[in-house]
């Protein structure tokens, strides 16, 4: 990991409770680019988001990550084997993996590190796919609201690795050859606690809250709750998704191996 990566076992059980699904046309897509569906291993799963989601299209995911809490809370599945393991060293065999998933932490990495590892369990052929996502899009007029804490609020509360993610991931330094990868995007339907538990799971969040003995979201609740209550119901939040895909050839993986 980065060095001023943030510590996301404390937001483990927010995490599982509050983190959204992905697409299951992004599933589809990236079975149907891997060279077999025999084994993904899904890097840095949190609670399991995306190791679920790749589980419904491969015969068995490994799925690790560095905090013991986040696997402690992660989703049952019976095709995923979920590990305690570190990004730049998961344990598996050379050459074995079809798949490598990053869903939303490839920005907290040490990137050439991981892209090492990556390079090593790959099979000639397979696909390194890491993806995130912005941090939403509101309908109207609670998009100024979120905009706001967002910006004006949390912005600086965020580790240095965040700025790939406004990069959109293009910055990433990854090892193979670029994969063209269809648009995909995240459509929330969600109530007031819903949408509130989300922002708390931000380690930006967490952050301000370390930092300022109070909670940020505290400066947009009464605002989003009075929105709540004139239009009652859920509402609508989009999260589109910046996906990076590579493949990794024998060439490639031998020139990351040589590199280390």
């Amino acid at each position: 990991m980065a060095s001023d990566a943030p510590d996301f076992s404390p937001l483990a059980a927010a995490y599982a409770r509050a983190r959204p699904r992905y697409p299951r046309e992004l599933y589809d897509w990236l079975a149907a680019e891997s060279p077999s569906t025999e084994l993904a291993w899904d890097c840095a799963t949190g609670s399991g988001q995306a190791a679920i989601g790749v589980a419904e299209r491969f015969r068995r995911v490994v799925a690790t990550d560095l905090s013991e809490e986040q696997i402690g809370h992660a989703h049952p599945h019976p095709r995923v084997e979920y590990r305690v393991a570190r990004a730049e060293s998961s344990g598996l065999p050379d050459g074995a993996v079809d798949l490598v998933t990053v869903a939303a932490a490839a920005h907290w990495f040490d990137v050439p590190a991981f892209g090492a590892e990556a390079a090593r369990v790959l099979r000639p052929g397979g696909l390194l796919a890491v993806w995130s996502y912005h941090a939403g899009i509101a309908e109207a007029p609670f998009d100024r609201v979120f905009d706001r804490l967002y910006v004006d609020v949390l912005k600086p509360y965020f580790a240095s690795g965040a700025r790939y993610v406004d990069e959109r991931y293009e910055t990433l330094d990854l090892p193979g050859t670029p994969v063209a990868a269809p648009r995909f995007e995240i459509v929330c339907r969600w109530t007031l606690a819903q949408t509130l538990d989300y922002i708390g799971s931000w380690s930006a969040t967490a952050s301000y809250r370390r930092a300022n003995g109070r909670d940020p979201v505290d400066a947009i609740r009464s605002e989003l709750e009075s929105l709540f209550d004139r239009e009652p119901g859920e509402r609508t939040l989009r999260l589109p998704i910046f996906l990076r895909v590579q493949r990794l050839g024998a060439a490639a993986s031998r020139a990351m191996e040589e590199g280390r």
